[in-house]
This record gives C-alpha cells, sequence and structure tokens, in this order.
C-alpha cells in the first residue's frame, strides 16, 4: 500500500466522470489524501454536491487535462471525437492503477457478450473451494472499494470492458478474450478500435502470464495477429482442433486433455453459448489447479444473473423471460435458440449503426410468430419482416408487455431481447428489464 500511496502523493489528480467509478475514485483518494487539492470533470457538474473545501467541480473541459499529473477516467467518458496526443500519456484508472500495484493474482474477462456470467462463475469457482478472493470491475464493483484487502494470497477475478481496457499498458496474470461482436460504435471511432481495445486485456502479458480465448469466433480470430503479449496461448473450442486446450468430444467438456463436465447435465445455463463461459471458467480451474468435482458442483447450483434469460414467472399461461443485457443481434439470437418455444419477441433500442441484416434475416426464417418492435431499431427491422410475421409497434416496454399479453398463445414464451442497447430510452439494460419484470407482474 505504501508504495501505491507514493505514486499518488503530491499529485494534480483530476477525476474525468463522476459515477460510480468516479465517486470511489474520490473517496479512496479522500481517505488517504483528506487535503489533497482534487478537481472534478462532469458533464453534470452542476448535480455534484461535496462538503469538501479542496475539491473543484467544473464542467467537462478537456482543454485542460494537459495540466494535471493523473487523469483518473471513468469508463463511461468517451474520447474519440477529443484530440488526446497533449495527455494521453497521463489518463489512467482504478484498473491500470490496480494492475500496476497489485500483490493479488489477477484474472481478467472480457468479450462482447459473456462477460458477467463468466466472471461470476469463475469468482464462484474459486470462492467454493475457500481461497480468499474477490469479483470487481465492470460487473458494478469498483476496483478501489476492496483494494485495501488484497494481498498476495489473493485471487481478483475482473470483468473488463472496452472502455476500461482503451488506455491500459498492463495486462493481467490470466487473460480471457471471450468472444468479439459489433458493439458499442457510439463510444469509438471504427469498429475497429473498439475490437483494439478489447486486445489490451492480453497486449502487455509476459510469458508467465496465460490468454485463454476462441478462435471459434471468427472476428476473434482475424484479430489474434494484433495481440502483442508473451503469454503461453490456449484456444477453446466447440469441436477440438490441432491447438485447442478445451473442446467437447462424446458430450464432455474436455480440459487438458481430462474429460470435465457432462454437457447433458441438467443445469440453469442454458444454451451454447453458455456453455461455451463454462468452457472457459473450467479452462481457468484448470490453471489454477482447482478441484473438477467441486467446481461441478457449483455449476449445477449456479444461477443465471439477473437480465440474462432471466424467468420472470409464469402469468395466465404464458412464461416470460427477461434478457434486457441482449443489446447486440447476436445475443438475441442465442436467447431465442436457447429458450425455444418463443412465440414473442420484444426488440428495439437506440440504433448505433449495428449491421442488423443477418438478424433480419434470422427474424425471417426462425420460428417465433410476433415481434414487438420498440424504438428505435425496433421501428426499422419492421420495415424489413412485417411481410413475413406479425409485428407490432410499442412506444416503450408497458406498452410491449401489454401487446404480449394479448398476443402470446398459451404454454408459450414471451421474450425481451432488444438485440439494442437501452441508452436514450433507459438508464441501462437494468432499468430497462426492471420495467419489464414490474409490469408483466402487474394485474396478475
Amino acid at each position: 500500500m505504501k508504495n501505491r500511496l507514493e505514486l499518488l502523493e503530491n499529485k494534480k489528480i483530476v477525476i474525468l466522470g463522476f459515477g460510480k467509478e468516479g465517486k470511489s475514485t474520490y473517496e479512496y483518494l479522500r481517505k488517504y489524501f483528506p487535503n489533497m487539492p482534487l478537481v472534478i470533470m462532469d458533464q453534470n457538474h452542476a448535480n455534484i454536491s461535496l462538503d469538501d473545501i479542496f475539491v473543484k467541480i467544473i464542467n467537462v473541459d478537456f482543454g485542460v487535462l494537459k495540466d494535471y499529473d493523473l487523469i483518473f477516467k471513468s469508463p463511461g467518458v468517451s474520447l474519440k471525437d477529443i484530440d488526446i496526443t497533449d495527455f494521453r500519456d497521463k489518463i489512467t484508472s482504478q484498473l491500470e492503477f490496480f494492475l500496476e500495484t497489485t500483490k493479488g493474482y489477477t484474472i481478467g474477462i472480457t468479450g462482447s457478450k459473456g462477460k458477467s456470467t463468466t466472471s461470476s462463475l469463475i469468482y464462484q469457482m474459486i470462492n467454493d473451494q475457500g481461497y480468499k478472493s474477490f469479483l470487481v470491475g465492470n460487473i458494478g464493483n469498483p476496483i478501489f472499494d476492496v483494494i485495501d484487502n488484497i494481498d498476495e494470497d489473493t485471487y481478483v477475478v475482473i470483468e473488463m470492458s472496452s472502455h476500461q481496457l482503451e488506455f491500459v499498458k498492463k495486462s493481467p496474470n490470466i487473460a480471457l478474450l471471450l468472444n468479439l461482436f459489433p458493439e458499442h460504435l457510439d463510444h469509438y471511432r471504427s469498429l475497429d478500435a473498439y475490437y483494439k481495445a478489447k486486445l489490451n486485456i492480453a497486449n502487455y502479458q509476459n510469458k508467465e502470464d496465460y490468454f485463454i480465448y476462441s478462435t471459434d469466433n471468427e472476428d476473434l480470430a482475424k484479430y489474434l495477429s494484433y495481440v502483442n503479449g508473451n503469454s503461453v496461448r490456449h484456444d477453446l473450442n466447440l469441436e477440438k482442433k490441432d491447438s485447442s486446450y478445451a473442446y467437447i468430444k462424446d458430450d464432455y467438456i474436455v480440459v487438458d486433455d481430462e474429460k470435465v463436465f457432462d454437457t447433458n447435465m441438467e443445469i440453469k445455463l442454458k444454451g451454447i453459448h453458455n456453455l461455451k463461459d463454462i468452457m472457459f471458467a473450467l479452462s481457468v480451474a484448470s490453471l489454477l489447479n482447482l478441484e473438477y468435482d467441486k467446481c461441478v458442483r457449483t455449476i449445477e447450483k449456479f444461477e443465471p444473473l439477473s437480465h440474462r434469460m432471466e424467468k420472470v414467472g409464469t402469468y395466465n399461461g404464458i412464461t416470460f423471460y427477461n434478457d434486457s443485457i441482449a443489446t447486440i443481434p447476436q445475443a438475441a439470437q442465442n436467447a431465442v435458440k436457447a429458450l425455444g418455444n418463443v412465440n414473442t419477441l420484444i426488440i428495439g433500442g437506440m440504433d448505433r449503426g449495428i449491421d442488423y441484416d443477418g438478424f433480419i434475416q434470422f427474424l425471417k426464417d426462425c420460428d417465433v410468430e410476433n415481434i414487438i418492435c420498440m424504438p428505435d431499431t425496433g421501428y426499422k427491422i419492421r420495415e424489413f419482416i412485417k411481410d413475413d410475421k406479425k409485428t407490432y409497434l410499442a412506444k416503450d416496454i408497458e406498452t410491449a408487455v401489454d401487446i404480449a399479453k394479448k398476443v402470446t398463445k398459451k404454454d408459450m414464451i414471451c421474450l425481451l431481447s432488444p438485440a439494442a442497447s437501452s441508452y436514450g430510452f433507459y438508464k441501462n439494460f437494468e432499468e430497462r428489464g426492471d420495467r419489464f419484470k414490474e409490469h408483466v407482474k402487474k394485474n396478475n
């Protein structure tokens, strides 16, 4: 801790963005440096109220950032349209600062989809076997909230978003890159920039570290050449290939040539995409020498996280599922395939320029009868599918649920899986999912 604090002492520090992570950074700095002059920059600066005479709260002004020693950038702040030449080397974050100073063993997980489930499952496996561990990062637990409790005997499982990885210059001991799909195009100058931000999870590893990925994912396979790290590489595939560290054979997940998990086992994590997440988790278990039988028991009892193919309940013969986390087409397709028996699908959200051609064809070809379309993307998609499916326009979640209750066949499923971001309509995917669940249960 002493070395960590020395890196902060007598520095001119600005906190860029004052959301959950920005507030955590402020609390940490104030804990050890109560009189340190701080600057908080946030576009909603007028709404920030702190009883602190040593802090200056201002609107975002990128032009003055060059005057500071350290810029703790919050993940939600996009710099895609900003010339950062004068202060790029000063940008840091909770993630980078932690990776630079920790003595704990770090396991980082990123990918366009599956991060939270995989991170939570790995953490639960480690925790169930009695090891000291923390689950932090993009999962919603700021790293600085627990940083002082981490020592060399601690496993730290970190869900890492592309926003957190964009400027890091340090990678975790074990890096998992689950997949790459077009996403967050509103935050980056290009799809290429988004993918390369993800690759930073492994770009700074050394020969004692491990990089786990899957060449089943075409975009990821194409971008592997951009990883400059020197770590040991492990490729995971649904079918055995020459380079496979983990694969499926004879209905078993095989890890490092050992049969570990029976894929026919009845578990609550449904679908091929979740099976792949389990493969990643078991590969980490192998590297950490965890007991496989205990890992299997963890998988058996593992509950899907909220807003991820979450069963809301059965009302008037209709079973409702909340998959609000599905912000890209591939995630919505996976949910439909995994659940089966989907009669009504609710789609739509913020338009971020994602290509929906493949999703449109999927909707035309799948067995789902009713497509309820919310703005903005849902309205646009409807124009291409209305001749092939029963389509309905809904201005919001509540309207969509009301329609679903009328049109969904008994003993079948209504699925919210928007294939688009919630921003512009809801605070986040959690709020969207919560509104869905509340209205589903209303008057039932």
